[in-house]
């Protein structure tokens, strides 16, 4: 009985059909958007008007739509998959090989008439002949005037390799969503941070009491006032506050400590700091015109205790200025790092106060991801190799000659009229 259950695993259509499946789960998985608030699912699909007649929120959240890949019920279904890999390699693969090495002789002339290629040679040099394959780097087996000769046999381990680099690729998912996690952290210039923003976590996941500062923060410009690049100064500190690896990260360049990537995401504006007179120093924050459209802040200074006249200082960029506007909105110039701002009293511009966004994220399976993707590339090119076999049978003065392969017919037929020709 565990036979048959086994074989029933190890069946293509029962791979196939899990396949699909997972296939069909992946399409919902990229369909509904996956670790959003549960507000975003209120809204976009409501219990008034379900997308298809059928799909609200409610149905989603209870059966995991939200996060598909991280469900038991897809987490199971790799598993059947990986299962129905391992069997069939063990089962059907693995055993067709040990086939392909075995000595298959023809001991018969009636076999040579099932082959497509073959053929009869009256009074051969049969010394010639095996000296004429052996060139075409065959492997030869002999018995008196038997012989069995094959090549290519590293093709028949493709399929093997090839359900190899699959079981990887499907453990490297697992493990990814289990104990992988992603973190999106807002953190000014300057300021020390700590993971702790977790967007999505697996169900074995330990988050990391990693510690980093934020040394620095700026954007560079194109000659059309265009962003170029952004840029993040990030410090790595040990538990003690020292530094034990620093890198200035830009977007598609993260650092990476201990198999963490910290990605260059995004950037915000906190505020304006100014000098008085007096040297004191003042903050004044900064407001989001359009928070999540067009990245646009402005701040209010007044010029009395009242806050009842002053300016609006406007600024969307980091190149080092700000516009004015009055209160009724009109433009009075701009205002640079280092200037003053007359009104009543003298402020000077010392710094524009930024923040970068950073994503922290934890991927324990993307090596064996990778992994399994060069082996399916090393399989593919291994799938190319022709395993070819040759049989020969002495028998009354003939020679008894025939072919098989198991692709490339047409170049296998010139090899094999090459060796018999001459006989």
């Amino acid at each position: 009985m565990k036979k048959q259950i086994f074989r029933v695993f190890a069946d293509l259509r029962f791979a196939i059909f899990t396949l699909l499946l997972i296939s069909f789960c992946s399409i919902i998985g990229t369909v509904i958007e996956q670790d959003q608030s549960i507000e975003m699912y209120k809204i976009n699909y409501p219990l008034t008007n379900p997308v298809f007649g059928f799909l609200a929120w409610d149905k989603i959240l209870y059966f995991g739509l939200d996060h598909v890949y991280k469900t038991w019920w897809f987490l199971f279904l790799i598993f059947l998959f990986g299962c129905s890999l391992v069997l069939c390699s063990f089962l059907q693969q693995v055993p067709s090989l040990k086939v392909a090495r075995r000595c298959q002789f023809f001991r018969t002339t009636f076999a040579f008439s099932k082959l497509k290629n073959s053929t009869i040679l009256i009074k051969p040099s049969f010394p010639k002949i095996l000296a004429s394959v052996k060139t075409k780097q065959y492997s030869m087996f002999q018995q008196k005037n038997i012989v069995y000769s094959y090549k290519g046999l590293i093709g028949r381990i493709a399929p093997i390799v090839v359900h190899f680099s699959m079981i990887l690729v499907l453990v490297g998912t697992i493990v990814s969503s289990l104990f992988g996690f992603k973190a999106q952290e807002i953190v000014p210039k300057t300021e020390n941070f700590h993971i702790q923003n977790i967007l999505s976590n697996g169900g074995l996941t330990i988050i990391p009491q990693n510690s980093a500062r934020v040394n620095d923060f700026w954007i560079t410009y194109t000659k059309s006032k265009t962003v170029s690049q952004f840029y993040s100064d990030i410090s790595i500190l040990n538990n003690h506050g020292n530094e034990i690896q620093r890198k200035t990260i830009s977007v598609n360049s993260p650092l990476t400590h201990k198999g963490i990537y910290y990605y260059q995401t995004d950037w915000n504006l906190v505020g304006l700091r100014f000098k008085t007179n007096n040297n004191q120093k003042i903050e004044y924050p900064l407001v989001n015109v359009f928070p999540n459209q067009e990245k646009i802040w402005l701040t209010w200074i007044s010029n009395n205790q009242l806050t009842e006249n002053g300016l609006i200082l406007l600024i969307d960029n980091l190149e080092g200025y700000c516009s004015i506007y009055s209160e009724d909105g009109q433009f009075l110039g701009n205002m640079e790092i280092n200037e003053k701002l007359n009104f009543n009293q003298n402020l000077i511009l010392l710094e524009i106060l930024s923040s970068t966004g950073l994503q922290v994220k934890l991927d324990p399976g993307i090596p064996l991801i990778y992994l399994g993707f060069f082996f399916l590339m090393i399989s593919t090119l291994m799938s190319y190799i022709t395993y070819s076999q040759i049989w020969m049978l002495k028998k009354d003065k003939k020679l008894f000659i025939g072919g098989n392969t198991n692709r490339a017919s047409f170049d296998f037929e010139l090899e094999f009229l090459n060796i018999v020709k001459n006989y």
